[in-house]
């Protein structure tokens, strides 16, 4: 825009005219800034003066003396693609979490029929989006809502209930009968295991009941064993106790119950496990109604978690200097994966054909110096293209870094 914007700012321009949530809106602000673009260029010309090293061996070698020997210059070079490797790789994974706000934060509700999963999505979207019925498998398909909660953008997933294949319902079990699954709700169930997989959170609704006059626990094994497995895959797994007013009120019983969800589920943090009352969220006005504002902030702390810049390495002082990377596209992720694979293909290159003789103590080399630099250049030329910048000037600037660091023609 006529040398005003860089692309990556016209993106971020983009992305603040669409922006819904506050939090969009803020990731959107990012990249109005060129801090990025900075970043991107500052790589580019490493890049560039790394491959102006090599061009310099592969033109000049003969006739001009180095102060490095070949291998001594391969190494470093790879040294320094090596420390950039790492920086662009944090990046990328920032990026990932930048889309996380600027498309949604997908969340599956998981649970057995009748546990609660249409209820708390009514509560926690305000609305009757999802039908209750004390009918078991009355979702079967998966609902989804997408809200606002606490400026994030989230899809909110109901889904049709997990249970055993052979579980009996009370009636079933009086008449010594088993009410097996039709063809429709498993396929609800595969359904329901899909979008859990392919969600950012999980939550997991597990529900007390009475027996006789004794509250009781008894999660199906298909919904313990289902959320077990997911928890080991991902760490965003919450689990939800619902239907504590059917309790004395006595915190130690919650706590026990609290406990055995644990030791049922032992990747799942205690912190994450929380107790609620759907039936008391709807009836009544109190300011934690039903804990179901409590559980809120539970959920919103785990958005901020997995939001939030992560570091390059443990020892970087200021991880907020990371915060800009948030606000990279997809499309800049998807350049910078393809930055990151012709850099470990040089790296590749330097280590295969990089070798130490014990002999005589010098170290060989037998790189293809011509295909190592094609790898530098096709890495440096993924990051103009984020920039918008392209290949102008590519020749030039490498040009000058051969003269200016080996005073090659003087």
């Amino acid at each position: 825009m006529n040398d005003r914007l860089d692309l990556t700012q016209v993106e971020a321009l983009g992305d603040t005219l669409s922006a819904n949530t506050e939090q969009q809106r803020r990731l959107s602000v990012r990249g109005t800034t060129n801090n990025l673009s900075i970043r991107y260029e500052s790589w580019r010309k490493m890049l560039l003066a790394a491959r102006g090293e090599l061009e310099a061996l592969i033109d000049f070698s003969e006739d001009q003396h180095f102060d490095e020997s070949p291998s001594e210059l391969a190494s470093s070079v790879a040294d320094q693609v090596q420390d950039l490797v790492l920086l662009i790789d944090t990046h990328r994974r920032n990026a990932m979490r930048g889309e996380l706000l600027r498309n949604g934060i997908a969340i599956s509700l998981l649970g057995a029929p009748n546990a609660g999963k249409s209820s708390l999505l009514n509560r926690i979207v305000g609305r009757e989006a999802a039908i209750v019925s004390q009918e078991a498998g009355t979702t079967r398909d998966v609902v989804e809502v997408g809200i606002d909660l606490g400026g994030y953008l989230c899809r909110l997933g109901d889904t049709a209930g997990l249970r055993s294949a052979v579980l009996a319902t009370a009636k079933a079990q009086q008449e010594h009968m088993q009410e097996k699954i039709s063809m429709i709700e498993e396929e609800g169930m595969r359904r329901a295991k899909q979008r859990a997989i392919e969600s950012d959170v999980v939550i997991a609704v597990l529900s007390l009941e009475l027996e006789g006059k004794k509250v009781v626990l008894k999660p199906d094994q298909e919904v313990i064993d289902t959320a077990a497995e997911l928890a080991e895959q991902k760490s965003n797994v919450l689990v939800v106790l619902n239907k504590i007013d059917l309790l004395s009120g006595h915190a130690s019983e919650l706590e026990n119950f609290r406990r055995q969800v644990a030791d049922a589920l032992p990747h799942v943090r205690l912190e994450n496990i929380f107790a609620i009352s759907c039936r008391d969220a709807e009836i009544s006005t109190a300011p934690d109604a039903g804990h179901i504002p409590s559980f809120l902030s539970g959920l919103i702390r785990q958005f901020e978690d997995m939001t939030s810049a992560v570091a390059a390495t443990d020892d970087d002082t200021d991880p907020s200097i990371w915060q800009e990377s948030l606000g990279a596209t997809e499309r800049h992720r998807l350049l910078l994966d393809e930055c990151q694979f012709h850099l470990e293909q040089f790296l590749g290159q330097v280590e295969a054909g990089t070798q130490n003789t014990e002999d005589s103590g010098i170290e060989e080399i037998d790189v293809d110096i011509v295909l190592a630099a094609e790898n530098l250049r096709d890495a440096a030329n993924c990051l103009a293209r984020i920039t918008g910048k392209g290949e102008a000037g590519d020749v030039e600037e490498v040009l000058g870094v051969v003269f200016e660091k080996f005073c090659v023609g003087k």
